[in-house]
């Protein structure tokens, strides 16, 4: 099946500029759906989840990647292309020009605002049905329908100024930095003008939604809840932007309610995908079981359209070298002395990381970097067979049990109880034991605080050269939180810092598919430096600029204010270069 083959759905573009004949023009056409019903409400919602995958955007930009083209430590490079100069602009940390494509900040960028723009239609209609009192059929539903709209807002809005806003710094200094816009209402007018605001605000306003949309949610209402956000899904996405805030009271509690409350088995929350291998013949399988509705882990689903698994087929950027030695076949607290199985491409020895909750292989040659299946497989929807063409479908388990533990982790640490942040990484980190399918059951052994600290305070290698013969691979890199988002109530002390980077560990390993790598590198001010081609070196600094996905081009050509670009060599400006930019 050639990709050129391939076709790829996209939406109507939003937020961008119409244009057509001056006789269209002269009248405002409205083509929305006229909602008869509360039923036809919640089926809208159905199709209101965003269709885009974000994981490439962030990946291409977090340090999960690097350059099969620029030479390792031996000197080895090859002579790949990317899937297309999008990629290439991206991992170069630069705007994106070439591409608007599938996995685009295009894509991602429209799709997020058609989800937000069907929320909002359903919003709109429900005072309408309210008014009609209880002799309305399907009123007592209204309720959880507005719920699950506000969610799905406060949602899209919150992955929207993850990607395309620097770093949320507080309620004070958020205020200086540039925001996306917050639609509430839906477009009525040709050609709208919108105001970006600032990160304050859209925080603020996510923060209404959700508070607002919560306790509204009700699980009867849907036939497959996990399709929706359900109570579990509407709490661990609280709990994320809670820790994002640095509200550890806060996520902690809803990452206690997402398990079902505190004091809750969480390990039944985890996935059991080492404990099944036998019952796989596919690659599919691997995806189809990790990603099932009947998994307990998995608390909200989001079918994407994507290439994202088969840009990693021998292409030029990939999760090679350091990258991978930092994430899926690299060492761990644990099992750290561990060798599993040697390379027959390479001929080295490595052991796949068992905290990686799913399969992978390599691509061509063992040195060109490797490529996931299993948790992020792709699924092809054929439309014609004998042409071979049809849409390539990526699930993403948005948000789920693993991610919501560490969640809790973090949250536990800063709020005093290191013993039950350890606890709970542990947690997370006996699920993947492959003790059943020949796992190193002899070589693993419990974590602890001295073990924890021990190991990360060793892999701070930072520059991954060698020291005392251990490189670090870039495992634990200098955490600036406290920079980046200053608190008057919690610091990262030398007590805690090893046990935050075992949770930034962790989140890496657990995240790797997603794209939430680079939120955390947003978060957390890690800088890390990149090698593109033959001689050119990046470092994406602290509080870069660049860490703001520019918004798309033809979003600027509409009128909406860029995000500014600091001067060459100067980086690390962010805040002052908006500043400027807006006096």
């Amino acid at each position: 099946m050639k990709l050129k083959n391939i076709l790829y759905g996209l939406s109507a573009v939003a937020l961008v500029s119409l244009s057509s004949c001056d006789d269209f023009l002269d009248k405002i056409p409205d083509t929305r759906v006229n909602l008869e019903s509360p039923s036809q409400l919640s089926m809208l919602l159905v199709t209101s989840y965003p269709s885009a995958n974000y994981a490439l955007v962030c990946g291409l930009s977090s340090d999960n990647y690097e350059d099969n083209n620029s030479p390792d430590k031996d000197g080895n490079r090859y002579n790949l292309t990317a899937y297309n100069k999008g990629d290439d602009e991206l991992f170069a940390f630069e705007d994106v020009k070439s591409a608007t494509d599938q996995d685009s900040p295009s894509h991602v960028w429209e799709a997020y605002y058609n989800a937000i723009a069907g929320a909002n239609a359903v919003l709109e209609k429900i005072p309408e049905f309210e008014a009609q009192g209880t002799a309305l059929d399907g009123y007592e539903k209204l309720p959880a329908i507005k719920g699950e709209a506000l969610l799905i807002r406060a949602y899209c809005h919150f992955i929207l100024a993850n990607i395309f806003c620097d770093a949320y710094r507080g309620p004070e200094l958020s205020k200086s930095i540039q925001g996306i816009p917050y639609i509430t209402v839906p477009e009525t007018t040709v050609k709208p003008h919108y105001d970006r605001g600032t990160l304050a605000e859209v925080y603020d306003r996510i923060e209404a939604d959700l508070t607002a949309g919560l306790p509204l949610i009700n699980n009867g209402l849907y036939e497959v809840p996990k399709y929706h956000f359900n109570t579990a899904a509407a709490n661990a996405f609280a709990a994320r932007f809670y820790l994002f805030k640095r509200d550890y009271e806060k996520a902690l509690k809803h990452a206690n309610a997402a398990f079902g409350g505190e004091g809750a088995d969480v390990s039944q929350y985890m996935s059991d995908i080492w404990q099944n291998l036998g019952n796989f013949y596919y690659i599919s399988d691997f995806g189809l079981y990790y990603n099932g509705i009947d998994k307990a882990r998995n608390f909200l689903l989001i079918p994407t359209y994507s290439t994202w698994w088969r840009r990693h087929l021998g292409n030029r950027y990939s999760v090679t070298r350091d990258a991978k030695r930092a994430t899926i076949q690299g060492p761990a607290p644990s099992w750290e002395g561990y060798e599993w199985r040697a390379s027959n491409g390479t001929g080295e020895v490595f052991s796949m990381n068992p905290s990686f909750n799913g399969a992978c292989g390599s691509s061509g040659k063992a040195e060109y970097g490797t490529y996931f299946a299993g948790t992020c497989c792709e699924q092809f929807e054929y439309t014609d067979k004998v042409a071979g063409i049809g849409y390539t479908h990526m699930t993403r388990s948005e948000f789920n049990g693993e991610e919501t533990l560490l969640v809790r982790a973090e949250a536990k640490l800063f709020l005093g109880d290191k013993a039950g942040a350890i606890a709970d990484l542990d947690v997370w980190e006996k699920a993947r034991r492959n003790v059943e399918n020949g796992g190193p059951v002899d070589r693993y052994v419990d974590l602890s605080e001295p073990l924890i600290r021990d190991f990360y305070n060793r892999m701070k290698t930072y520059d991954s050269d060698a020291d005392e013969g251990t490189d670090g691979y870039g495992i634990a890199k200098e955490i600036h939180l406290d920079e980046v988002c200053p608190s008057e109530r919690y610091t990262v002390t030398d007590d805690i810092e090893p046990i935050l980077q075992c949770i930034q560990h962790c989140r890496r390993i657990e995240t790797i598919h997603t794209g939430m790598r680079f939120f955390d590198i947003k978060r957390f001010g890690i800088e890390f430096t990149r090698k593109i081609g033959m001689g050119r070196t990046e470092t994406l600094t602290m509080m870069d600029a660049r860490k703001a996905i520019q918004i798309p081009t033809e979003v600027m050509s509409a009128g909406l204010v860029a995000n500014p670009r600091p001067a060459p060599g100067d980086a690390d400006t962010a805040i002052e270069v908006y500043e400027i930019a807006n006096k």
